[in-house]
């Protein structure tokens, strides 16, 4: 029996090894630092208090345990290819096939004074953080005299106009204009002020002109200052300097402005492209070794010719690496011929706001916006979640949030390490 090591338990991860669930020809063990897997589409809800982390996360242990897949907590310090040994930070396991489905990580672009101050945006440790550290500062700045601080202490960036950064700057407007002149009237005379700061000329620039447009239309409507063809270049003492020479009064810098690889030992320079993704064929082995695999965010095809800079790092690239991957093995097991991976371009939803959504649909990009576009965002949503009980949570939460403009989840949860 063949031993398949699984290191990541995201979209891509999961899908692998949920298609592969009872397969008696393989041994089949999942690596991952966390005990469990996270919807990250809808993080920034966790971070901005519309959704309790539970509502979005499931044990893979749970998941896995009438399956035949183990489980193993562990983080990747390196791998041998030449033993196939996978070295963990307690320990190590050997394999016969390894996929690498490990994501992308936040991208700081080498500046320090940003990795150590702003607050980031991909994992539940991050969002809580987030979750936190703003409701800490509204708490601090309804007992500050001083008007200077207190508006460093209400204003807030977010960095990066991709569907996260848009999807951030629309919830924290929504609880600006319902939410903190209802439960804070201290700030009456200090509104805080929500800005979107991005590098390119438009929002959204992987999608539509009519859907950056209309995301535009409705951040200005809910009054955030959209900041464009300039990056942010520094966070120090309350301020947020920009690259055009500006700097905005604001502690706090949410950073949604680009992702990066992890790079692990044992795995050739040559094997990673500039963008640091690892080179894959059509079948998803890794480039310049032998029996490694790599899904999802970390890897990048150029096999074809719509797609010649590899596909979009989104969830639903990596659901099709992985259950296409599975596929394959099952192939490989009976004794058939392995199938070339084709992507099969879905399209692209942004929710903005309470009740406005936009995208573009499959290849032709059929454009869709309003409630038409919002009530496919929540189906496509709700059927991501890995089971019923996260989709009745989150459903309950997003029909009370609606119908009440609130969420009563703004509480702080300290660790001893606050």
């Amino acid at each position: 029996m063949e031993k398949i090591v699984i290191a990541g338990g995201g979209f891509a991860g999961v899908n692998l090894a949920m298609g592969l669930l009872k397969n008696k020809a393989y041994e089949i063990v999942l690596v991952d630092r966390n005990n469990y897997n996270y919807f990250s589409p809808l993080l920034y809800q966790v971070s901005t208090a519309f959704l309790e982390p539970s509502s979005i996360c499931y044990p893979f242990r749970k998941l896995f345990r009438d399956g035949g897949i183990s489980y193993r907590l562990g983080e990747i310090v390196r791998i041998d290819t030449s033993e196939q040994i996978l070295v963990l930070s307690d320990g190590q396991i050997t394999y016969d096939h390894l996929i690498i489905a490990t994501g992308a990580a936040i991208n700081y672009f080498g500046n320090e004074s940003i990795r150590q101050n702003a607050i980031p945006m991909k994992t539940v440790d991050d969002a809580l953080q987030m979750r936190n550290t703003i409701v800490k500062r509204w708490e601090k700045a309804a007992i500050t005299t001083d008007p200077v601080e207190k508006q460093k202490l209400l204003n807030m960036v977010v960095a990066g106009g991709g569907p996260t950064g848009v999807e951030v700057a629309g919830m924290l407007a929504e609880i600006k204009k319902f939410i903190l002149a209802r439960e804070y009237p201290e700030f009456k005379t200090y509104p805080c002020e929500i800005y979107l700061v991005d590098g390119g000329s438009s929002l959204l620039r992987s999608m539509s002109a009519k859907t950056q447009k209309h995301a535009e239309n409705v951040l200005n409507r809910l009054h955030v200052k959209i900041i464009l063809n300039t990056t942010v270049s520094e966070l120090k003492d309350g301020y947020v300097k920009l690259s055009n020479g500006e700097a905005i009064e604001a502690y706090t810098l949410i950073w949604a402005a680009g992702v990066t690889i992890k790079r692990f030992d044992g795995i050739p320079e040559d094997s990673f492209a500039k963008t640091g993704r690892m080179f894959t064929d059509e079948f998803h082995r890794v480039k310049g070794v032998e029996n490694i695999y790599a899904i999802g965010d970390c890897a990048i095809q150029t096999h074809e010719a719509a797609f010649p800079n590899g596909h979009p790092q989104q969830a639903q690239t990596a659901i099709q690496h992985g259950t296409h991957l599975a596929k394959n093995f099952t192939l490989r097991a009976a004794g058939k011929e392995e199938r070339p991976f084709r992507y099969n371009d879905k399209g692209e939803l942004v929710v903005i706001g309470r009740n406005q959504a936009a995208g573009d649909l499959f290849k032709v990009r059929f454009h869709v916006q309003g409630y038409p576009a919002l009530f496919l965002w929540l189906f496509v949503h709700l059927t991501g979640l890995l089971n019923p009980t996260n989709r009745m949570r989150t459903l309950n939460s997003w029909i009370v949030a609606y119908l009440s403009r609130d969420q009563a989840l703004r509480m702080i949860f300290r660790s001893k390490a606050d």
